[in-house]
């Protein structure tokens, strides 16, 4: 399986009503229907938002950062691939889908242990049948070109 870089970008609303841009990734049909991915990591970092709900252009460098970092390391062997990145509202989600949450968790650790504390959760589900993608990708045809 050949993983893409192919990406798409929306706007949306969070619950509160307010906007949402999410970049969806594009193009992995074959790692969805594999059979394999069947575990979901969403790491949340959550900011101060300006008026518009997004983070200042310092913390968006940070956020930049860790996100190809973290990226990197979960993408080299194909453990976890990166599906999807919502940021408004005063957070921004990373969506992973991985082989598994244990070995997501302690790799997670492992890369990020360089850098200062970092404001970030970490949420896991069971989700075999892409269900987050799924309505993640209905939003194409919202996008952004």
């Amino acid at each position: 399986m050949k993983l893409s870089n192919i990406w798409f970008s929306a706007l949306s609303e969070n619950e509160e009503g307010q906007m949402l841009w999410i970049t969806g990734r594009d193009d992995i049909e074959a790692f969805k229907s594999s059979g394999k991915f069947k575990e979901r990591a969403e790491v949340t970092w959550k900011y101060s938002p300006d008026s518009k709900g997004l983070p200042s252009n310092e913390e968006a460098l940070r956020m930049e950062e860790v996100e190809n970092v973290l990226r990197r390391a979960m993408e080299k062997d194909k453990l976890s691939i990166l599906t999807g990145i919502y940021t408004g509202g005063g957070e921004r989600v990373w969506v992973y889908y991985t082989r598994t949450t244990r070995v997501f968790g302690e790799r997670l650790n492992a890369v990020l242990e360089p850098f200062d504390l970092l404001p970030i959760s970490i949420y896991t589900e069971i989700d075999p049948d892409w269900e987050e993608y799924t309505g993640m990708y209905e939003l194409k045809e919202w996008r952004i070109d």
